[in-house]
């Protein structure tokens, strides 16, 4: 009778850690995206388009700045508290850490926020050549695993 009662209090246990567990929000997933071009904006020589990126109707879209460089063609995606950067180069695409003269983000902020390991990983999602509509729609799908398990509230 001892084992049953023992066995039934550590399902009981299990159980109510995995419900607070998944009530605290750690990682929350993004199902529903939206990703909208930001017209009427005198962007410079430097910028071909920019894009707001909203997760679950959030009211703190990040951005995406399009540019093309001597690598190919970089998406650099920020908000207050990260930036980091998708590459479309002759290699694939994949991100990259953002360079700081692009970058309004103190470093120490943006590392603690964003996850090396998930940035290594991301080096490469595409070997194949990807449109800005395959681009941002990578981004969207891949951003959310970027960011540190307690940072993803920055995205909703």
């Amino acid at each position: 009778m001892r084992k049953v009662n023992f066995i039934i209090a550590i399902i009981t246990v299990l159980v109510m850690a995995s419900s607070v567990a998944s009530a605290s929000g750690i990682r929350t997933e993004f199902r529903e995206f939206e990703i909208t071009l930001v017209d009427d904006l005198y962007m410079g020589k430097k910028v071909d388009a920019i894009w707001t990126l909203s997760y679950d109707n959030s009211e703190k879209p990040v951005t995406v700045v399009k540019r093309k460089t001597v690598e190919g063609t970089e998406y650099v995606v920020s908000s207050e508290f990260f930036a980091v950067r998708y590459v479309a180069s002759a290699v694939g695409f994949g991100a990259k850490e953002v360079r700081k003269a692009w970058s309004g983000v103190d470093n120490r902020i943006n590392h603690a926020v964003l996850n090396e390991k998930e940035l290594k990983n991301q080096e490469i999602i595409s070997p194949n050549k990807v449109d800005d509509k395959m681009a941002l729609g990578l981004i969207a799908s891949y951003l959310p695993d970027l960011l540190n398990d307690g940072y993803t509230h920055l995205l909703n």
